[in-house]
């Protein structure tokens, strides 16, 4: 009788040694103000295209202005870190590049997930704390919110 469910047993991921993270806490603040100021001017952008297209409507598309302004940021977080270049634009200023722990580059579902955790931890103080705070506490300075999606923030 031939055993054709055997499957390999599961190991886990060995930690590895990642390239370079010095001094990426403070680069990725510098970053993070930098897509701050590009999402503003994103959402500028497309608050006002809403807006005229909501005269042409009577109204009805500016019920699409709030969840046009969270699309903007976890679409802009899947375009960009899910891309080729595996960065925001202001991870991008900063010399930093997002990888998974494995060392492979993400893809824009989990890049949305990850922009998402982050916002929700951004917008609550205490959960933003203890975000932050295990980037200090952990030898490869990786926040909260990389290490539920399994993501590493390394220099480019």
């Amino acid at each position: 009788m031939s055993e054709r469910g055997y499957q390999q047993p599961i190991t886990p991921v060995e930690p590895r040694a990642f390239p370079d993270v010095r001094g990426v806490l403070g680069s990725r603040l510098f970053a993070w103000i930098g897509d701050i100021i590009i999402l503003f001017i994103l959402g500028w952008i497309i608050f006002l295209l809403l807006l005229v297209l909501g005269i042409v409507t009577f109204g009805a598309t500016w019920l699409l202005i709030p969840i046009a302004t969270v699309a903007t940021a976890l679409g802009y977080a899947a375009l960009t870190i899910g891309g080729r270049k595996q960065a925001t634009w202001g991870m991008r200023m900063a010399g930093l590049r997002v990888e998974t722990v494995t060392g492979a580059p993400p893809d824009g579902l989990a890049a949305a997930v990850h922009a998402l955790l982050f916002y929700v931890a951004a917008g609550t103080v205490g959960l933003w704390v203890l975000d932050i705070l295990c980037g200090f506490v952990r030898a490869d300075r990786r926040l909260g919110h990389d290490i539920l999606v399994g993501f590493v923030v390394v220099r480019a």
